[in-house]
């Protein structure tokens, strides 16, 4: 129906962290947002295909951690355009509850230690809210595809199939060397952080059944399928860590793990929401 075309916006160099812009001939939608500040990159980016932020209609943010959602309510007023983002992550966006961190080995841990994951951003809350089991349709918004709920990375996870084969899975996988990015973008890697490594590995597997072909990431990428399934069948044989056997204190999980076994780390709300402006 609308042919689209997947822009890359460096949000930090060599490809360590990503956000995209679906561009079709009937709009654009933007996905995840970058850390806070991000704007200003986004904006040279939209300057360089001879678009500005009123060209953006709808803004998704695939999951509430800093470098995706950082500066979500900053492009909005920008924009205009509505934010859509899951649920099961609202009150992380809204910075109600303290964003939990699961790492997902030595790296995470390095990561957690730097400055990135705690940068504050300013709260906001979704105008387009999905549940359990919704399907946002997207040619409303100029492009065809639809976003789906992919928990595993957080609980409210989502990404974007399209038509052309094409999904946008912010960190359901990622791709490179250390947190991704900088070396051997075609070689799959977990992020630093991940909650249920065997929901990851489930969702991963129903987006190559449903038809996606190509797979654009938070950090890293593109990848093919035969390395999202090398990379599934290794996440579906990883034991229960300490977030999918309840040690990290998520709500949702079992509070079964001892206190020396927790390697999940939870930061803090800093900043009010905000609603949206136009």
């Amino acid at each position: 129906m609308f042919e689209t075309e997947i822009i890359r916006i460096p949000i930090l160099p060599m490809h360590m962290v990503n956000a995209h812009l679906i561009r079709s001939e009937a709009g654009c939608i933007l996905v995840d947002a970058g850390i806070p500040g991000s704007e200003h990159r986004i904006g040279k980016v939209l300057a360089r295909h001879a678009l500005t932020f009123r060209d953006i209609k709808l803004i998704i943010v695939t999951h509430a951690h800093t470098d995706h959602a950082g500066s979500a309510a900053r492009l909005r007023a920008l924009s205009g355009a509505p934010i859509l983002a899951h649920r099961d992550d609202a009150d992380f966006y809204s910075r109600k509850e303290p964003m939990t961190y699961c790492s997902t080995g030595w790296v995470g841990k390095l990561f957690f230690r730097t400055p990135i994951p705690h940068e504050p951003y300013e709260g906001f809350v979704p105008d387009i809210m999905m549940s359990n089991g919704d399907t946002t349709n997207l040619l409303d918004f100029g492009v065809d595809g639809v976003v789906r709920h992919t928990a595993g990375h957080t609980p409210g996870s989502i990404a974007v199939e399209l038509a052309s084969k094409d999904a946008l899975v912010g960190d359901l996988i990622a791709s490179g060397i250390l947190i991704g990015g900088m070396a051997f973008l075609g070689r799959a890697i977990r992020p630093p952080f991940e909650d249920d490594p065997e929901r990851v590995a489930r969702e991963l597997e129903h987006l190559v059944q449903r038809g996606a072909k190509r797979f654009y990431m938070g950090h890293g990428g593109p990848l093919e399928v035969p390395e999202v399934l090398r990379h599934a069948k290794l996440l579906s044989k990883i034991a229960a860590h300490c977030c999918s056997a309840g040690g990290c204190g998520h709500r949702s999980h079992r509070p079964s793990v001892p206190t020396r076994f927790r390697l999940c780390h939870p930061s803090v709300p800093e900043t009010p929401v905000s609603s949206k402006q136009t």
